[in-house]
C-alpha cells in the first residue's frame, strides 16, 4: 500500500510538472503568436488576441484531452484559412505557431487515443493540410499525409509499448498475489498433514481404549463404565470433526485416511511391494524398527516411499538401495538410485516431492539433504532425532 502511494504521489508530481511546462510553453506560444499575426494575416486588431489563442491555447488539452484539443485546433485552421487572407508574400494558410500545435496535438492523440480516434486524427489533418498548403491548387498534396502518417505511428507504437508495460506490470502483480495465495494452499496443506498424522490416530486411539474399557476391566462399576462411554462420544465427536477440518485444510482433493499411519516397521514391507511392482530396490534394515516412536516411523515411513517414488519416476530401471539404521537416540535413512536406463516419466505424480519430505523431516527436528552423486546418480539422506 506504502509503495503504491508512493507511485501515485511520483505521478500526480509529474503531471504537474508536465502541466506547468504546457502552461509554459502555450504562454510563450501566445506571445509570439499574437504580434506575428498581423504580419502573416490581414486581420482586424480586435479580434487578433481571439485568433491567436485559437491557434495556441488548445495546446492545454494535450494530456487531459488531445482528442478534443486537436479537434479544436483543426477546426480554428479550418476556420482562418477560410476567412482570414494572407498578407502579400506570406503563401501559408495558419501561422507557424498554428502548425506547430498540430503536429503536437497529433502525436499526442497517437500516443493517447484509441486507434480509430487516431486515424481520423490522421485522415482529417492530412486533408486540412493537402487541400491549403501552397502548390494544392494544382492538386492534392500527398507528401502531407505520409508524414503525418509516420508522425501518427510512431505515437502508436510508443503507446502500444507503454500498454504492454503496464500490462505486464498488472500481470506481475496478479503472479505475486497468485503465489502468495499458493504459499497458503501449501501452508494449509501441510498443516493439513500434520495434524493428521500426529493427532487423528491417537484420537482413535482414544475412542478405541473408551469403548474397550468395559470389557477389559473386571468388575467396572457402573459410573465408571458410563464415564468410559462418555468420553468414548467425546473423543468420537472430536476426531469427526477433525476430519472434517481436514478435508477442508487439504488443497490437494483428497481426502484425510482413516487407517492408522505406517510405521517404522512397515518399511520392509514397503520395500517388497515395490520389487514385486518391479522396482529393483535393495534394502537393509540396522537395529530395532519397532522401537522408532510412532511420529518418527511415519517420517522414515513416507521418505522411503516417496523416494522410491521418484526412482520410479525419474529414474527407471535404475537400481534403488535403501538403508534405515536406528541407534540409541537417532534413526537414520539413506535412499540411493544409480542413473536412469529408461525414459523418464512426465508425469510429476501425487507425492510432494522433496520439500515435502523436507517439511516432515523439519517438524521433528530432522534433517534432510538431497541431490544428485558424483556417478549420475541421486541419494536422499535423512537424519532423525528419537527420544
Amino acid at each position: 500500500m506504502t509503495g503504491q502511494l508512493r507511485t501515485s504521489a511520483r505521478r500526480i508530481d509529474a503531471n504537474t510538472w508536465f502541466d506547468l511546462a504546457t502552461v509554459l510553453v502555450a504562454l510563450i506560444l501566445y506571445s509570439v503568436a499574437w504580434p506575428t499575426l498581423f504580419v502573416t494575416h490581414e486581420v482586424p486588431a480586435a479580434v487578433a488576441p481571439l485568433i491567436s489563442g485559437l491557434a495556441v491555447f488548445p495546446l492545454l488539452l494535450v494530456r487531459i484531452n488531445p482528442a478534443l484539443g486537436w479537434a479544436i485546433s483543426a477546426g480554428a485552421a479550418l476556420l482562418i484559412s477560410l476567412v482570414l487572407a494572407p498578407t502579400p508574400g506570406n503563401d501559408l494558410p495558419f501561422q507557424v505557431v498554428h502548425v506547430i500545435v498540430l503536429f503536437v496535438l497529433l502525436f499526442a492523440v497517437a500516443v493517447r487515443a484509441p486507434l480509430p480516434v487516431v486515424v481520423v486524427a490522421w485522415a482529417g489533418q492530412s486533408m486540412l493540410f493537402a487541400t491549403t498548403m501552397p502548390g494544392s491548387a494544382d492538386g492534392p498534396l500527398w507528401g502531407w499525409p505520409i508524414g503525418f502518417g509516420a508522425l501518427a505511428l510512431l505515437g502508436y507504437l510508443l503507446q502500444t509499448v507503454v500498454a504492454s508495460r503496464a500490462k505486464l506490470e498488472r500481470q506481475a502483480e496478479v503472479t505475486e498475489v497468485e503465489r502468495a495465495r499458493r504459499a497458503i494452499l501449501e501452508e494449509k496443506a501441510r498443516i493439513a498433514r500434520d495434524l493428521h498424522d500426529v493427532v487423528a490416530h491417537h484420537m482413535s486411539m482414544v475412542v478405541v481404549q473408551a469403548q474397550t474399557a468395559p470389557y477389559r476391566i473386571a468388575d467396572l462399576h457402573p459410573a465408571a463404565a458410563a464415564e468410559f462411554e462418555s468420553i468414548g462420544v467425546s473423543a468420537r465427536t472430536a476426531l469427526n470433526e477433525i476430519r472434517g477440518m481436514l478435508g477442508v485444510l487439504r488443497s490437494d482433493g483428497q481426502l484425510p485416511e482413516h487407517a492408522p499411519q505406517p510405521r517404522a516397521a512397515d518399511v520392509p514391507a514397503l520395500c517388497e511391494s515395490a520389487a514385486r511392482a518391479g522396482l529393483p530396490v535393495e534394502w537393509t534394515v540396522d537395529g530395532d524398527l519397532s522401537a522408532v516412536p510412532e511420529t518418527t516411523g511415519l517420517v522414515v515411513y513416507r521418505v522411503v516411499q516417496e523416494s522410491m517414488a521418484n526412482c520410479a519416476r525419474h529414474a527407471p530401471g535404475a537400481p534403488v538401495r535403501v538403508a534405515v539404521g536406528v541407534r540409541p537416540g537417532l534413526v537414520t535413512v539413506t535412499v540411493h538410485n544409480d542413473p536412469a536406463t529408461g525414459v523418464p516419466s512426465k508425469s510429476t505424480g501425487g507425492g510432494h516431492g522433496i520439500d515435502g519430505m523436507r517439511t516432515r523431516v523439519v517438524a521433528v527436528g530432522g534433517q534432510l539433504l538431497a541431490g544428485p552423486t558424483t556417478t549420475g546418480g541421486f541419494e536422499v539422506s535423512v537424519t532423525l532425532p528419537t527420544p
